[in-house]
């Protein structure tokens, strides 16, 4: 490929000998890179600090052997300092980089979806309109839209029953919780409910909808025992499809 150009968010740096840094990068059309900055760490670099995590900038790079080089770097905008100043969307942000990263295992596989879904998440952080565990959940359930795991929130996962009091018949809305089962892949009616299977709050799951959706009203009214409920299962959900753990979420829960 030799000399290219492209943009992206840096999800991540890490040391390389003395000067040097490898920095991640999911970018708008090559999808996630890895590639050395050479020199970044010295105080006279000349874009080492535009190479740093939440950072959206757009590069230069050389195809290298191993590694691709960085031979430009500007900054688009920086996402790191309006974060940095607030643990909780810190954190929410942090978990956001990782889940973009493991949702994108294969270097330079065009990840558009993801890149711009990452770039919506991290702005909605920085504005702070909304709370940050709201706006990761929402991030989370559409990442995993993106890669086919969207839960079933409305009809049984496994029958496909739209009554899932029932198993038949319209859904009525009555009741006051639902069967979510996360192997199942979402809500299931009573007759297909397998063992172990949470019993969440109706709210929870119209939380989890409005949030897919983009129903902020809904989503900002909601009650704070339904946001850590739906907080709970968007994460024990994603961590089933991932088949790893999210490290970040452990920090996201003690806020």
């Amino acid at each position: 490929m030799g000399l290219y150009r492209d943009d992206g968010i840096v999800l991540r740096t890490q040391k390389l000998g003395e000067a040097d840094r490898i920095v991640t990068v999911l970018a708008r059309r090559t999808g996630r890179i890895r590639a050395v900055g050479k020199g970044v760490r010295r105080t006279k670099s000349r874009f080492g600090a535009r190479l740093e995590p939440f950072t959206h900038v757009d590069l230069q790079l050389y195809t290298g052997r191993s590694l691709d080089v960085i031979t430009q770097a500007e900054t688009v905008r920086s996402y790191g300092e309006p974060l940095s100043a607030d643990y909780p969307r810190y954190t929410s942000g942090v978990a956001m980089l990782e889940t973009a990263e493991r949702f994108t295992p294969v270097e330079k596989e065009p990840a558009l979806r993801q890149f711009l879904l990452l770039i919506g998440g991290l702005r909605a952080l920085s504005e702070g309109a909304h709370d940050p565990r709201l706006v990761l959940d929402a991030f989370l359930l559409r990442s995993l839209a993106i890669a086919g795991y969207t839960p079933a929130l409305s009809e049984c996962a496994l029958c496909g029953a739209t009554d899932l009091a029932t198993g038949s018949g319209e859904h009525s809305g009555s009741g006051g919780s639902r069967v979510f089962a996360i192997a199942a892949g979402g809500t299931t009616c009573r007759p297909c409910r397998p063992p172990g299977a949470a019993t969440p709050s109706v709210h929870t799951i119209s939380l989890m909808s409005a949030l897919m959706r983009g129903d902020w009203a809904a989503a900002d009214s909601s009650e704070r025992r339904h946001q850590v409920e739906c907080s709970g299962l968007v994460a024990a959900y994603l961590q089933w499809h991932l088949e790893h753990s999210i490290r970040s979420l452990r920090h996201v829960e003690h806020v």
